[in-house]
This record gives C-alpha cells, structure tokens and sequence, in this order.
C-alpha cells in the first residue's frame, strides 16, 4: 500500500454527553436494592487494558456508514477486523502517549467536548448521534480520551521525522513484458541515450518520478535501483509488480528538503513501523466473538 496516514481510528468521534441527576427519593419510601453495575465486555485486551464490545461496536457501525457514504463496502469478516485493528493500534498509541508523559485529563476533555457540541449544532444534535451510535456520556468520554492520546502520540512519531532527506531524481521508461525492456536497453548499451529512448517510448513522459527520498516509492525494487545509481546512470532491466523498469537518475542530493507528499509518507511509515514494534513487544488478545 501506498504509505497512507492511519485513516480510521485518527478521525475524532464527533459524539457528546449529558443527562440529569437523578432524584432523591422521599424519605418515607424504603430505599430500593443497590443493582449490581454489569462489569463491561472486553473483546481484546492491550498490555492488560480492555477494548469494550461497546466499544468496537460504535466504531463498527461509524465504519460501515462511512463506507457507505463512499460505496467501498468491504466483507463483514474484513471489516470487523480492520476495525478491531485500528483499536488495538489506537490503544497502544494511547498507552505509549501515557507513557510519555501526556495524559488526556478531565479538563482537555471537557474543552474538547464542548468545541465537538458546537461542531456537532449543539446539544440535541449530538445526544441524537449518541444514540446513533449506542454510547452514553461515560463511553464516549473514554472514546475522546483515548482518540486525543493517540493523537498525541502520532504527532511525537511524526515530529521525528527530519524535514530533509537524501533524495534522487529520476525518471523511468515502463514496458509490458521483458522482451521490450531488453530490447530498449540493447538500444541503450549501444549508445542510444535515455532521453530518445523516452521521446520513442514514452511521449507523455508518465515516468517522471521526480525527486523522492527511500522509502517514498510504492516499488522498492524501483527505489533500490535508483538509489544504487549516479547522476547520468541508468539501470538494467528492473522486474516490478507494475511491469519492467529502465530508469535513469538525474540529480542527487544527501540532504534536499521533503516535499510534503514525501515527508507525510515517511511520517505514516514512522507511525507504522512504531506500532509494529509495540505489537511485537505487547500481550494482545482479541476475543471477537
């Protein structure tokens, strides 16, 4: 895939809380039974922290409707487990935050619930979107906390990244199949320079890959090649899931500012490569019915 920041459980529920105080009763009545409180369902545990059935349940149905607003409805069985993935991820996300030092209290939550009611077109609105979504004010609190911790700590992952890189520039000719690929670089070995060979094959001149640091591309074994070059160099014949590369670098610099596109990309892989180290290092269990 495409190096595409954490999509799902980035987004804030847009949810909000209230209700009354019950009354006291009179005190002639006798005093009912105090109710034993259900203890909530965890279907995963993180590092011994409970994801709730409420939980995953809410953010289920957010997902299915926004699949729906976008008609890219993936099977049940992918969907609960992208799902439950993208909790397990904001959990330990949030658990990391904490860990450093930043910890979503009362106050931030109360500031940020009253800018989502705002948002939202004020408290009936969003009571309604509660209901929706089967959260009470106490569920939704636990949302927003965890959903602002995990934010910070993609911001701290993120910040890491440097805002420069060493980069190549390079621009590539894509054939079909290899009996093409190596008869263009026959044509090269034998003095045809890169650019006939571009203005011949590729007119529109859709291999254009510009500037782009390690880890950007979508084929590494395209990157590799380009990195394994000079300025003026052109590689072999390069075999990718798209088909059968020539490339030819331009320019290269060890430290050339990122594009945004660029630094977004090694920013998400940042975060990625963060979570896969805490998931190998964490006691995960999901018990999905």
């Amino acid at each position: 895939m495409q190096k595409t920041i954490l999509a799902f459980f980035l987004v804030l529920l847009l949810a909000a809380c209230g209700g009354g105080s019950p009354s006291t009763p009179p005190a002639t009545l006798q005093a009912p039974e105090v109710a034993t409180a259900t203890p909530p369902q965890f279907i995963a545990q993180v590092n011994g922290e409970g994801v709730t059935a409420d939980s995953f349940n809410a953010n289920m149905r957010m997902f299915q409707d926004a699949q729906s607003e976008t008609g890219t409805l993936l099977a049940t069985g992918d969907a609960r487990q992208r799902v439950i993935d993208s909790l397990v991820d904001r959990m330990l996300l949030a658990q990391g935050a904490r860990s450093a030092g930043f910890v979503a209290d009362d106050t931030l939550l109360d500031e940020r619930l009253a800018s989502v009611i705002e948002q939202a077109g004020g408290q009936a609105a969003f009571d309604a979107w509660l209901a929706k979504y089967g959260l009470s004010e106490a569920s939704y609190r636990e949302e927003l906390r965890l959903e602002l911790e995990a934010a910070h700590m993609v911001a701290e992952i993120s910040a890491g990244v440097p805002a420069t890189a060493e980069q190549v520039q390079a621009r590539q000719v894509l054939l079909p199949d290899q009996f093409s690929a190596e008869r263009l670089l026959a044509q090269l070995e034998s003095g045809t320079t890169f650019e006939s060979v571009v203005q011949n094959n590729d007119p529109r001149r859709l291999g254009t890959l510009g500037w782009f640091p390690r880890g950007y591309l979508l084929q590494p074994e395209v990157e590799d090649a380009a990195f394994a070059l000079q300025p003026g160099q052109y590689s072999g014949v390069v075999e990718s899931s798209l088909g059968f590369h020539l490339i030819e670098v331009l320019g290269r610099e060890t430290e050339r500012p990122l594009s945004p596109q660029a630094r977004l990309a090694l920013q998400t892989q940042a975060v990625l490569d963060w979570l896969s180290q805490q998931r190998a290092g964490s006691a995960i269990e999901i018990r999905l019915p």
